[in-house]
This record gives C-alpha cells, structure tokens and sequence, in this order.
C-alpha cells in the first residue's frame, strides 16, 4: 500500500498517535490530508510540514483521496468515515499503516505496556540517535530530547515506535523486536481482565512473522506470565535476581537515579539517569536491553541515558512562586502511586490533582486507585472523563473520593475545573508540590496555575 505515492486523508489527524502516522506518511513521500475538531499543536506543526489540514469533520474533505485512515477514537457515526464508504474509498485503521510503515525497515522496534511505553520507546530511540543509527521513530508523545518531535523518518535501517495494546490493534504491526513493558488490567472498555490483555498480546506476538525476539519485564507480574506461551526467543529484564539484564543496586530520588549494569551475569558499568524515581530506573533497564540486543554498547547506552529527558508532559516540572508543579499524563494508579513516591522523594508537601478516566476504570481498579494517593498530602479530585460510557450504577467520582478516603488519605472533591485554582491557592504555600494528573485540560490548567502564581508574586 505504501510502495506507490497516494492521496491519504486522516480523520482527527491532530491526536498524538494519528499525527504521528501522518508525519511518517509526509516524510515517505505521500499527499496528506486531515481534519480535527480544534486547532492544536499538532495540526499547526503538520501543517508546516505540508500536509492540508481542516478544523471540522465534512464529506468534501475526502475530496481527491484515494484512502481514508482512522483511530478507535473516530466512531462509526463521523460524517467522514460514512462518507468514504459510501464512495467506494478503502478505509484502514490507524494501526494498519503503522504496520506498513514499519515494515518499510528491516529492523523494528514496538514497545507495549500498560505504562512506561512511550518513554521507553523515547529512551530506546534516543540511545540509538546518540550512537550514531539515526532511528525513524513513531511515538505517541513529544521526545524532547530530538525537538519534540513524534515522529521522525530517515534513512536508517531501524525503526521504533509506541505500539498500543489499548484496543487489540497491536495485531496490525509487525515489529522484529518487542518489549513487554508491563501487562496490568487496563482500557476495560475493551478487556474485561488482565487475562485478556494477556491473551491478545500473546496472539499478536505470535501471530508476527517478522518477530525474532522479545525483551519481557522479569520483574512484572503480568508480563512475566506470558513468557512460557511465545514461540519467539526471549530476553528479560529487571532489578530482580534471575533476569538476563538487571539494574543492581538502583537508587533514586526526584532528581534522577543511578544503577549497575548487568548482562547474562557480566557487570557492565553505572548508568546514571536524570530522569526521577525508580519507575524511570525501570524504563531505562528495558531500553538498555534494547539496545543491547541491537548491538549498542555499554558507553553508548550510558552516555545516552545521562542526558535522556523523555516525553512533554510525563512529569515535566515547572517552578513558579517557590512551587513545584508537575504534569503527567498516567492515569493508571500504578503509574500515579509510582509518580507520587518519586515525588515524595524530596522534601515538601504534595497535592495531587486528579480527573478520573471512564467508569470501568474507576469499577475495576478501585482498590488500586484507594492505594494510589498514599503519598500525596492532600488529594484533588475533579468530575471523570466518561469517554462516552454508560454509567455503572454506584459508581462515580463521589464514590471513589470515598474510596480514597476510607484508606487514609485526605481528599477534597472539586466537580468543575475552575475551582480548583482558587483552592490551590488557598492551600498551597511555597515549598509545596502540585501534581496534575491527567490529559489536556488539566495541563491547560496547569499551566494557567503557574502562570497565575507568578503574577501574584
């Protein structure tokens, strides 16, 4: 599909996984279009890039193409995806070009997991750029290090890219390497349990033909499980005695961490990070056995990882007024617990500020969610995002404020946005953290909180 130019038009080409496939389709040579509900970004960078993009879904955007892509986020009744197949235009999902542009490089890299995948793919790719390999990269979130940039095509013989588990579309890419970042219930609009994860990861990993081997979290429950069920060969890693790349003796704190090396038993060196908390110690060890399998070597990988800053808005800080104000996009209470306890690390109180995601989230992960906030001084919490679900009777955000509560820690609900700067300000004193947790209108929130404290002082 991709060996001859085409006209391809991409409905909400302005989301981070959608605009990245249209940046990669720009780069091989394609005409690209698009629409998207609002202005972004995104759709400002693309535009630059040379693609036609339009605010507003309408039949007459199809105009002149000759295939039409979407995501699971574009549902059935969109006026363009309606549009398409009554004209006769193939329609393909968002995963399936992902796929082809893969396959376009003999070596590829897919990186899945509950959480951590998008930084570990930015790790994996960074070392490789600062070895000298020069990686094409599609990734679900702006590496900072390389412009904040989601995607990238040149003309080297690797490939990296986030690989999303979130709805089965995994099937459609065919990466010759795979990391299992973690495997946790997760996206329960989709699985009803982390075994289905699990089975669908394992069908796509063995369905592969181009799949030669994959790097498993030793260390994950989840992950570790599937191992005795994959045909291809398997390396693993962790902090834990027993896998084939470790990190030894790992301390961190909020300004970064550091650990030892260790491959098939072989002390390799320190690797120091300035990244925080033992999860990014974590994501580090699965992009260091990466690069290994990929032939990098031990000074390439360490020097790379010392100045690896990662994605926008996984915890990207912010000073203003004395403050410490953190944004990050997980929404998962392992990824929140993990965040916290990398901020408590340091001194000062913390308040977390959260917007639950979906019903199901909230039904089949509340006891996790209870034990998330334990570091957190006070927590925040705002009206969920429903994605559209139904509602689950009794279950809601007042019932997961309780939730929280019942475990210890001190909670406050906020149902609209615009109160919670006013009770941030009330409460928050210098010295303080602030995190938000959540997608972009928190940010924007954010952002607004540091801008206000600023102009205050």
């Amino acid at each position: 599909m991709l060996a001859e130019k085409t006209r391809i038009h991409l409905i909400g080409i302005g989301g981070i996984g959608v605009s990245g496939v249209a940046r990669a389709l720009l780069a091989l040579g394609h005409d690209v279009s698009g629409s998207d509900v609002r202005e972004s970004q995104l759709t400002t960078w693309l535009r630059e890039a040379g693609a036609a993009v339009t605010i507003g879904h309408a039949a007459d955007n199809l105009e002149g193409a000759e295939l039409v892509v979407h995501s699971t986020a574009i549902p059935e009744t969109n006026v363009e995806l309606i549009a398409a197949r009554e004209r006769g235009i193939p329609v393909r999902h968002r995963s399936e070009l992902l796929g082809d542009i893969l396959d376009t490089r003999p070596v590829a890299v897919g990186v899945v997991g509950t959480h951590g995948k998008g930084t570990v793919t930015s790790a994996v790719t960074w070392i490789l750029e600062q070895a000298g390999r020069r990686p094409s990269f599609i990734i679900g979130g702006l590496l900072e290090n390389l412009g904040k940039q989601n995607a990238r095509v040149t003309d080297s013989d690797v490939i990296t890219a986030e690989v999303d588990e979130s709805d089965g579309s995994l099937k459609n890419v065919r990466p010759t390497v795979v990391v299992v970042n973690n495997l946790e219930a997760d996206h329960l609009n989709y699985y009803d349990s982390l075994e289905h994860v699990q089975d669908t990861v394992v069908a796509a990993l063995n369905d592969n033909p181009r799949l030669k081997r994959v790097i498993v979290n030793h260390d994950d429950p989840g992950a570790r499980a599937i191992i005795p069920r994959l045909k291809a060969p398997v390396t693993t890693f962790g902090r834990e005695p027993g896998a084939d790349v470790r990190g030894v003796d790992a301390t961190a704190g909020i300004h970064g961490g550091r650990f030892t090396l260790v491959a098939h038993g072989e002390p390799l060196g320190e690797v120091a990070l300035c990244q925080p908390g033992l999860y990014n110690v974590d994501n580090a060890i699965a992009a260091a056995a990466a690069a290994l399998h990929l032939d990098v070597g031990y000074a390439d990988i360490a020097a790379a990882l010392a100045g690896f800053t990662g994605l926008e808005n996984r915890f990207t800080v912010v000073h203003a007024a004395g403050r410490r104000i953190v944004k990050d996009y997980i929404s998962h209470p392992t990824g929140i617990r993990r965040v916290l306890q990398a901020a408590a690390s340091d001194d000062g109180p913390i308040t977390a500020v959260f917007k639950p995601y979906r019903f199901t989230m909230i039904n089949y992960l509340q006891d996790d969610y209870a034990e998330a906030f334990h570091d957190a001084t006070h927590t925040v919490i705002t009206e969920l995002y429903t994605a559209g679900e139904v509602p689950i009777p009794g279950i809601d955000t007042a019932y997961l404020c309780d939730k929280i509560r019942a475990r210890g820690p001190a909670v406050t609900y906020i149902p609209e946005m615009d109160d919670i700067l006013p009770f941030l300000h009330e409460r928050v004193g210098e010295g303080e953290q602030v995190i938000f947790f959540g997608g972009d209108d928190l940010f924007r929130l954010a952002d607004r909180y540091a801008a206000e404290l600023e102009a205050r002082a």
